[in-house]
């Protein structure tokens, strides 16, 4: 190890204790703070979502459920390589569960968490690409451009390439039908991808 990954490795472990101990939002969403992040700081790929959900506050593994079934099945790989932290670092806009509503709707990720931590996170990783999934993490990080356009365009996020993907949740079925670019051009694309980062680690 050079003394600029051992520098960075204690930057980032100092990260992962002051994140761990934030209670900026305690008090506020009816949840103790939790922060959910899984992987290296050096795996290939990072996928940002927009929070972690019930299930993944509970179990502290991102994308356990239906909606991470279906990512899977974008990227074309089986459990065992999503997990690999090897390859994908997985974080969030927000890194603890913001609750619901009172009509039971997942809040928005708080912008304040994303403000203190996400950024910062982000300089001490080690990636080639990203993946940012959903339409308020996207906005977050590529503010003024039409959801759509962020999709079928390949953005640039700290002089890497950076792919948005609407959120999987079953509740976005009709945008996956009124969108059929997003499987003839989009998956294609970031499968492709994957496949070769990870044939490469």
């Amino acid at each position: 190890m050079d003394k600029e990954e051992e520098y960075k490795k204690e930057e980032y472990n100092d990260f992962v204790r002051k994140l761990n101990s934030c209670v900026i939002c305690a008090g506020k969403y009816g949840f103790m703070p939790k922060p959910v992040i899984w992987g290296s700081p050096n795996a290939k790929i990072v996928q940002i979502s927009q929070a972690p959900s019930r299930r993944v506050y509970e179990t502290g593994k991102p994308f356990n459920d239906l909606s991470g079934k279906r990512l899977r099945e974008w990227y074309g790989i089986d459990e065992g390589t999503f997990y690999n932290t090897k390859l994908f670092y997985m974080t969030a806009m927000a890194h603890c569960y913001p609750g619901k509503n009172a009509v039971g709707k997942d809040l928005d990720p708080p912008r304040i968490c994303a403000k203190k931590w996400l950024y910062a996170e982000l300089t001490l990783l080690n990636n080639k690409i990203y993946i940012i999934i959903g339409r308020i993490a996207a906005g977050f990080l590529f503010p003024n451009k039409p959801f759509r356009r962020l999709i079928i365009d390949i953005q640039t996020l700290n002089g890497k390439p950076a792919f948005v993907l609407p959120h999987p949740s079953p509740q976005n079925i009709k945008w996956f039908k009124d969108h059929p670019e997003f499987y003839d051009i989009c998956l294609p694309r970031i499968r492709r991808f994957i496949k070769d980062i990870n044939e490469g680690t």
